[in-house]
């Protein structure tokens, strides 16, 4: 997969906080065989996670983008509405299924707003900010967001596997 990662985060961008959720997405699509097209860090501003996601997916032709950060309830947090506007097609049950393995391992899962879809060719996944967050959610998630990948792809059907 060409994968693409966006993290969202103020301080990161003005260089004042390390990044650490966007390598740990890194090392986790390396372990499963994955490698990264694209990396970016952003601010929390809608237009530019906007624009980002569009430039990934319609210029860059990625499978996959995923972003990372701004999912939460700050008033800041507003990935989900930027990958909103960015989508075509929803696929609700991506991150659907993420909160639901996350909620045995804390309540405090309820509280994402993340979302995932579709934008041409490619599947976008807001991931938590966290890199624990990150580690949990991706790993758990990656096979299947794979398989999404090929069905789109049109290189492999779909199954009631798994």
């Amino acid at each position: 997969m060409n994968v693409g990662i966006i993290t969202v985060s103020d301080k990161g961008y003005a260089g004042e906080r390390l990044d650490e959720s966007g390598p740990e997405i890194k090392r986790i699509l390396s372990e499963n065989g994955h490698s990264y097209s694209e990396y970016v860090i952003v601010p929390d501003e809608e237009g530019m996670i906007y624009n980002e996601i569009v430039r990934m997916c319609d210029e860059l032709r990625l499978d996959l983008v995923l972003t990372t950060g701004g999912t939460g309830f700050s008033k800041r947090d507003v990935t989900p509405e930027a990958t909103l506007k960015a989508i075509t097609r929803n696929a609700p049950g991506i991150c659907e299924a993420i909160r639901q393995n996350s909620l045995a391992i804390t309540r405090r899962a309820m509280l994402s707003r993340a979302v995932s879809g579709i934008r041409g060719e490619t599947i976008i996944v807001n991931l938590p900010g966290s890199p624990k967050a990150v580690s949990e959610s991706l790993e758990f998630a990656i096979d299947s967001i794979e398989h999404g990948v090929q069905i789109l792809k049109g290189v492999a059907i779909e199954c009631a596997r798994k």
